[in-house]
C-alpha cells in the first residue's frame, strides 16, 4: 500500500496557509483562487489550526455572520488531526473516517510539508486496486 510521501510526490506538496488574524473573507477568497477546500492556519509561522469550507458554512453562513468582519481564529478548527509522510493510505483513511474530517496536514516534525484530502486517499486506493486487478487478469491469461 502506498505511503503518504508517494501521494505528495505525485500530486505535489504545495501548502496554502492563512494567518489566524486574517479575515475569513481572505481565507475563502484564497480557497477559491487555489481551488482547495481547506487551508492551514498559522500563528507565528507554526500550525495553529485548519479552516475549511465546512467551517465557513457552519460557523459563518448559518450563524448569520459576515466573513468580512470576523477573523479566521474565530472559526478555525484548533484540534488538528495530522498525518506523517510514512503513514500508509489505509491508515490515513481510518484517521479521516474516525475523525469525520476531509483534510489532513502532513507533518515532518513541526513543519507542514503537504496536505492530503480524502479524495487523494481514495484515488490512491483505487489506483492500487486497479493495479492488482490488472496483474490478476494477466496471471489468468497466462
Amino acid at each position: 500500500m502506498k505511503k503518504i510521501y508517494e501521494i505528495l510526490a505525485s500530486k505535489g506538496n504545495q501548502v496554502w496557509a492563512v494567518a489566524s488574524d486574517q479575515l475569513v473573507y481572505t481565507a475563502i477568497e484564497m480557497m477559491a483562487e487555489k481551488e482547495v477546500g481547506a487551508l492551514i492556519v498559522t500563528e507565528q509561522g507554526k500550525l495553529a489550526g485548519i479552516v475549511s469550507e465546512r467551517d465557513y458554512t457552519r460557523k459563518v453562513i448559518l450563524k448569520g455572520k459576515s466573513s468580512r468582519e470576523i477573523h479566521v481564529s474565530e472559526i478555525m478548527t484548533k484540534k488538528v488531526v495530522v498525518a506523517h509522510d510514512q503513514l500508509k493510505v489505509d491508515e490515513c483513511l481510518a484517521m479521516v473516517s474516525q475523525a469525520k474530517i476531509r483534510h489532513l496536514p502532513v507533518m515532518d516534525g513541526d513543519d507542514v510539508i503537504g496536505m492530503i484530502s480524502t479524495g487523494d486517499l481514495v484515488k490512491a486506493l483505487i489506483d492500487e486496486q486497479k493495479l492488482v486487478i490488472d496483474q490478476l487478469e494477466q496471471y489468468i491469461r497466462g
